[in-house]
C-alpha cells in the first residue's frame, strides 16, 4: 500500500535522514585500507546506540535472504554491489567500497547508500561511481509532483545508458516510512509518462546501482551478498527523498 505523508510528518522524518546521512559520513571517512568491515560495523552499531536509535537491518529476514541479517550495515567490495554481509576482511588498496545503511529514529526510517574508493582509485571505478552519483541527481531532479513514476527510472537509465551500462530492474527503489521497504518499487529503468503518478508526500529511496560490464547478478554463499555474475565491479548511491509540492527534498543530504 502506497502511503502519503503530511508535511507535519515530513518534518518528523528529518532527523531520522540527518542521522543516516550523519553515519554515512563518519563510515566515509574511517573506511581506509587495513580497516575491518566488522569495524565499520561496529563504528554504525555505536553511532545507533549513541542517538538512541533502532537498526532496520539486524533482524530483517525478507524471502530472499537466507536468514535474519545480523548486522547494521551492508558493506559491499569489488564485485559486490548489494545487501553484502559485513565479514572478517580488511580493507586493501584500491578496494570499491559500498556502505548502505538504514535507520529508525522516533519511529521513521532513512535509508541511504555511498560507494567510494579506498587508497588508490581505478579510473573505471571513479567513473562507475560518479555514474551511479549523477544517475541519482538525475532520479531526484524526476522526483517532482505531477510527474510518473516511470520518470523517475527513465533518468536514471538515461544516464547509464549514456555510458555503456546494463540495467538489472530486479532490485531497486521503494517506499520508505515507517519501514524500510514499502511501496512503491523504484526500478532503475523505465519508460517516461508512465506508470504512478507522484503526489506531494511521497517518500522514497531512490537507488542506482550499476555493475561495469553486465546486468547479472548471484547471490554469495552467505546467503544475503548479492555479487556481479562476471566479477565485475559495481557501484551504489541512494537518497531517501520526499516529494513536495516545493520539489523533492533530500532527507539524507549529506554536508
Amino acid at each position: 500500500m502506497i502511503e502519503l505523508r503530511t508535511p507535519a510528518q515530513i518534518e518528523q522524518m528529518k532527523p531520522a535522514g540527518r542521522f543516516v546521512a550523519d553515519v554515512i559520513t563518519r563510515l566515509s571517512e574511517v573506511a581506509d585500507v587495513g580497516v575491518n568491515l566488522l569495524d565499520l560495523d561496529r563504528v554504525a552499531h555505536e553511532m545507533i546506540k549513541e542517538r538512541g536509535a533502532e537498526s532496520c537491518y539486524l533482524d530483517y529476514h525478507p524471502s530472499f535472504g537466507a536468514s535474519p541479517f545480523g548486522k547494521v550495515l551492508c558493506t559491499s567490495v569489488n564485485d559486490a554491489v548489494l545487501h553484502g554481509l559485513p565479514h572478517d576482511y580488511a580493507l586493501r588498496d584500491g578496494d570499491l567500497l559500498s556502505v548502505d545503511f538504514a535507520a529508525s529514529v522516533d519511529g521513521w526510517v532513512s535509508d541511504s547508500a555511498l560507494s567510494l574508493v579506498v587508497g588508490t582509485p581505478r579510473e573505471e571505478d571513479l567513473r562507475l561511481i560518479d555514474t551511479s552519483q549523477r544517475a541519482l541527481a538525475a532520479g531526484i531532479e524526476a522526483a517532482r509532483v505531477g510527474n510518473r513514476l516511470g520518470d523517475i527510472s527513465a533518468a536514471i537509465a538515461e544516464v547509464a545508458r549514456g555510458e555503456g551500462l546494463r540495467i538489472n530492474t530486479q532490485f531497486g527503489g521503494h517506499g520508505v516510512g515507517r519501514t524500510m521497504h514499502g511501496d512503491p518499487h523504484v526500478p532503475n529503468d523505465g519508460r517516461a509518462g508512465r506508470g504512478l503518478k507522484l503526489q506531494a508526500g511521497l517518500v522514497i529511496a531512490i537507488e542506482p546501482w550499476f555493475l561495469h560490464t553486465t546486468d547479472e547478478i548471484y547471490t554469495d554463499p552467505d546467503g544475503w551478498t548479492l555479487r556481479s555474475a562476471d566479477g565485475s565491479r559495481g557501484a551504489h548511491s541512494e537518497h531517501t527523498v520526499a516529494i513536495t509540492d516545493d520539489g523533492p527534498l533530500v532527507l539524507t543530504a549529506r554536508d
